[in-house]
Formats: C-alpha cells, sequence, structure tokens
C-alpha cells in the first residue's frame, strides 16, 4: 500500500492545486504497487489519472468568431504564485498587480485604477508566460494568448485591422492577453530595416493599447527589450524585468522539482557553476529528464550524478543552439 510520506504529498498536491505534482505522485505510487506485484491496482491507478487528464483538459471557449480563428488561443491557467521561483522583488510586484486587481473598486473611489497593461522582457524560459498563467489563475479570469505571427502579414493594412478585431475582443471579454515575441510589432519605428508598413502597425497597436478601458490585462513579452520603441514604455502600467536564476533559485528550484522523489544527496551542496547560464525552463525539463530516467532504470532515488549528468545534456542542447 501507499507510504505515509506518499499519501501527505498526494493531500499537499491536492489542497496547493498543484496538476503536474499531483499525477506524478500518483504514477509513482502506481509504479511502486507494480513492484509489490499489485498489477491490478498499479492498472487501476493509472486508468483513473488518464481519465482525470483528459476530462480536465478542456479549454475555455472562445465567443465564435471566425475572423480571430488563429490569432486569440486559450490556454488553461495552471500556476499559482508560489510555484514562480523568482527573486521576491519580482514576486512582490507580481502580487501587486494581484491585490489591485482584487482591490480595484477600493482605488476607483480615489479616482485609481489597477495596473493592468504590463510588460514582461527577460532571457528565455524564466517566467514571462507562467507569470501571465498565473494572474489568470490567481484573479480566475481566463488566458489567452495572441499568436503575433499569425498577426503580422505581407498586406498593407491587414494586420492593424487584425489587431483592431483582437483589442475589439479583449474590450468585450475580460481575461489575461498575452502578446508574446512582442518585439515582432513593438521594434523601434526609426530602425533602418523596418518597412513603412511594421511603423503603421506599432502606432496601431499604441493607440489601441492607449484607448483600452476594459478590465482585461494585457500582457506583452520580449526577449529583446533593445528592440522595442522607446513610446512603448509610456503606454504600459508596469514593466518586469526577469533573469536567470542566482544560487539561490537554483536551489529551491531543484528542490520544488525533486520534493516528491527521494534523493541521495545534500541539494544546497550542488555545485553552482554547473547550472550557470540555464533559464528557470532548462533546469526544470533537466530535474524531469533525471527523474524519467531513474523511474525507468527501476531506482528509487534521483542521484547528484545523473542530475549533473542532464544538466550538462542541456547545456550542450542549449548552447550549441545560441551559438
Amino acid at each position: 500500500m501507499a507510504t505515509a510520506d506518499q499519501i501527505k504529498s498526494l493531500i499537499k498536491s491536492h489542497y496547493s492545486e498543484d496538476k503536474e505534482r499531483f499525477p506524478t505522485i500518483a504514477l509513482q505510487l502506481a509504479a511502486s504497487e507494480a513492484r509489490k506485484g499489485h498489477s491490478s491496482l498499479a492498472h487501476e491507478i493509472k486508468t483513473l489519472i488518464e481519465k482525470g487528464r483528459k476530462s480536465s483538459s478542456h479549454l475555455k471557449v472562445i465567443p465564435h468568431n471566425p475572423d480571430l480563428s488563429g490569432l486569440v488561443q486559450p490556454f488553461e491557467a495552471d500556476k499559482k504564485l508560489v510555484q514562480l521561483i523568482a527573486s521576491p522583488e519580482l514576486k512582490q510586484r507580481i502580487d501587486r498587480i494581484i491585490r489591485e486587481y482584487l482591490q480595484r473598486g477600493k482605488l476607483s473611489k480615489f479616482g485609481f485604477s489597477h495596473r493592468r497593461k504590463i510588460l514582461l522582457t527577460g532571457p528565455p524560459g524564466t517566467g514571462k508566460t507562467m507569470t501571465a498563467s498565473i494572474l489568470s489563475k490567481e484573479l480566475k479570469i481566463p488566458f489567452y494568448v495572441i499568436l503575433v505571427d499569425k498577426i503580422v502579414t505581407k498586406y498593407m493594412g491587414e494586420t492593424s485591422a487584425k489587431l483592431r478585431l483582437i483589442f475589439d475582443f479583449i474590450s468585450k471579454n475580460t481575461g489575461v492577453y498575452l502578446f508574446d515575441e512582442f518585439d515582432a510589432i513593438g521594434a523601434e519605428r526609426t530602425r533602418d530595416n523596418e518597412v513603412g508598413e511594421m511603423r503603421r502597425v506599432l502606432n496601431a497597436f499604441l493607440q489601441f493599447l492607449e484607448q483600452d478601458q476594459s478590465n482585461s490585462f494585457i500582457i506583452s513579452a520580449t526577449n529583446n527589450i533593445e528592440l522595442l520603441d522607446q513610446a512603448l514604455f509610456r503606454r504600459f502600467d508596469d514593466v518586469l524585468f526577469y533573469q536567470l536564476p542566482g544560487k539561490d533559485e537554483v536551489i529551491n528550484l531543484v528542490k520544488n522539482k525533486l520534493a516528491n522523489f527521494k534523493t541521495g544527496f545534500d541539494i544546497s551542496s550542488l555545485p553552482f557553476d554547473k547550472f550557470n547560464g540555464l533559464s528557470h525552463a532548462e533546469i526544470s525539463q533537466a530535474c524531469d529528464d533525471a527523474i524519467k530516467e531513474t523511474i525507468l532504470n527501476d531506482k528509487t532515488k534521483v542521484t547528484k550524478a545523473l542530475l549533473l549528468e542532464m544538466i550538462s545534456n542541456r547545456k550542450g542542447v542549449y548552447f550549441s543552439d545560441r551559438s
């Protein structure tokens, strides 16, 4: 039967609404039962998990508008602020955005509005998209991603027309809207390689952004803040800067990822230089790789050597791509 630690972990993951950790622990429990010869019970657990995943995988339905097809994509928000590994200052600023929305009535009595037009900037994999998901989850409003690559076209006027449709949708349907890879439309208007059409697109975006009076959150994310037009910054209520994880963040991230799996080493003793240059997402993926390798080899503990091997593999993949 399940161990006391497994039962406690299941209960904790349920009440923290961690939709990733709960099935992971349950599958570990199934594997443990299978090793004990309880194959029927293991199969039942796996079947229940699969059924649960299918029933909860449905996305919020966008009100029918054929013109928005392929432009606005709904996503299920499954992250909470406590799950974000970031500097205390960054988490405080995200918490302030949440508090202002929850108490927007109090602010409006004094003539203020809550901050909701936010620019997120920093290296890939450092938590920008996760932040948009967190806002949706914490505030219990839908989460949509605007597919910027589908907006920009070569036909004069078509991109601005698509932007108008999107902002009209934003004004009528309260939610968190993420414009990812925003520099595709927010590039500086004076750049030599920018054509007149793109300058018109940026001007249209600035106009729509300034005119928007909805309760929706308009989140723009970029990996290249230096490309953005300076006129953008005064249109946003806040600018959040994301960085690669420092030593303490690396330790907390690894601890969180391996929390439900036994380790044969002290996580705080990991050599930080081995993680240097990797993003939160890359480190998380390396931890997942180590867990999966441990499971496939019928081992009970993630070893220090295995984790560092997976970190090295990730560095090899990502840094070769970046060179």
